[in-house]
């Protein structure tokens, strides 16, 4: 590209100095020979003068008055009519440019001048003409590289970037290069670079959120499994696989809240058309102590339930499961004791409080507990950002009420009471 910028500028600039820098040649060499030539006639015409001012008055040619009006290197020849012809002047050798005028007298005044010095003017000019020419084109040559550079390299930086973006480097460079048609495409790559960026974070975010919000009913599935394989009672083997049966659900209602999280962007559902629906509090606290009782028996610990019996709440049921999940499976990793989960009614909303008995959050961590990576252990740290995330889909919230020892609560909106 740079080579053809280059050479289309000096083909547009060759053709405007030929178009000029000829018929101008030509218009200097036609004023230099005109102006040769008049100046001839014009000591002709002084000499023609001055002889018939002398055979007028009936007196002889001054052939000293006449040598000296010949000026320059020019010859002057005077003929007579029954006289001699008079010469001034050295005889030119070669061509000549020679001017005759004849007077009333029948003199006649012939001037001539060597071509060679009319030639030698000319040839000045032509050179003169031919470095102004030069001159344009080399002014031209560089500015055409100048230019060419100024295009080519922005060219070369955009393409640059364009690759960087296929090769998945989504960061905007922001460079911008003073031509508002490169500018633009650099903006436009700039935006694309953004919205690209939106996209792989949203997919590694949803990458992670799938990836834990499918363990925990996973490790819960392998479990019940689990209990199958090393029974052969009849009646056990039925009540385990009807809790398996309800976490295989579970875990298809987690599959189908993330595919529809994102699809509609990492801000997640809108509370005004997500699946909410009024939930029966016990029955999805029961589920998830019966889900959980053995992991809590296996680390010789204990959970109960407390507070306030028969709440109705407006909430997603696999979503609310999900959220009691996370804070049991927290509460197993990160507390010690008897957890206890407990349901109170205050005002318009429905709380379930979980609680055990370790030695709680620290300060500095309770007031980032809730931010995506960051844990108290070698975990993950996305499970509390996750919880938190589907409560508030549900319209909820989810909070650290007290630091030790530690009280985690989720507000859900109560079903309003019946008018009495």
């Amino acid at each position: 590209m740079r080579r053809r910028l280059i050479n289309t500028t000096l083909g547009v600039v060759l053709v405007v100095v030929a178009v000029l820098g000829i018929p101008l040649a030509f218009v200097e060499t036609n004023a230099i020979e005109t102006t040769a030539r008049d100046n001839l006639k014009a000591e002709a015409a002084r000499l023609l003068e001055t002889v018939e001012l002398r055979l007028a008055a009936g007196e002889e040619p001054d052939v000293a008055l006449l040598a000296r009006q010949v000026t320059g290197p020019r010859y002057a020849t005077i003929a007579l009519p029954g006289r001699p012809p008079l010469e001034f002047g050295a005889k030119p050798e070669g061509k000549s440019f020679d001017v005759t005028m004849t007077g009333e007298f029948g003199e006649t005044v012939t001037v001539s001048e060597s071509r060679d010095r009319v030639t030698r003017q000319v040839r000045e000019s032509l050179l003169l003409i031919l470095g102004v020419a030069l001159l344009a084109v080399a002014a031209a040559t560089a500015l055409a590289v100048w230019q060419a550079r100024r295009l080519a390299r922005p060219l070369t930086d955009l393409a640059e970037t364009a690759e960087r973006l296929g090769s998945g480097d989504p960061r905007p460079r922001q460079r911008r290069y003073d031509v508002p048609e490169l500018d633009r495409v650099a903006e436009v790559l700039d935006q694309s670079a953004e919205r690209i960026a939106r996209m792989l974070t949203a997919e590694r975010r949803l990458a992670a959120d799938a990836s834990h919000q499918l363990r925990t009913p996973l490790t819960a599935l392998s479990m019940r499994l689990e209990e199958i394989i090393a029974t052969e009672d009849p009646a056990i083997v039925k009540e385990e696989a009807a809790i398996a049966l309800s976490q295989v659900e579970r875990l298809t209602d987690v599959v189908e809240r993330l595919l529809t999280s994102s699809r509609r962007g990492p801000a997640g559902r809108d509370p005004r058309t997500a699946s909410a629906v009024t939930v029966r509090v016990d029955d999805v606290v029961r589920q998830q102590v019966d889900e959980w009782r053995p992991a809590v028996a296996g680390a010789h610990r204990a959970i109960r339930v407390a507070g306030e019996p028969g709440l109705e709440a407006v909430a997603t049921p696999g979503a609310l499961a999900q959220v009691l999940a996370t804070l049991l499976e927290n509460a197993l990793m990160h507390g010690d004791g008897t957890v206890t989960i407990r349901t109170r009614r205050t005002g318009t909303s429905v709380v379930v409080e979980v609680e055990d008995e370790g030695t709680g959050v620290s300060d500095v961590l309770g007031a980032r507990v809730f931010e995506r990576a960051v844990s108290g252990r070698n975990s993950t740290g996305l499970g509390l950002a996750v919880a938190r995330d589907l409560a508030e889909a549900d319209g909820g919230r989810l909070e650290l009420l007290q630091l030790r020892p530690p009280v985690f609560a989720v507000f859900l909106g109560a079903k309003p009471r019946d008018p009495e």
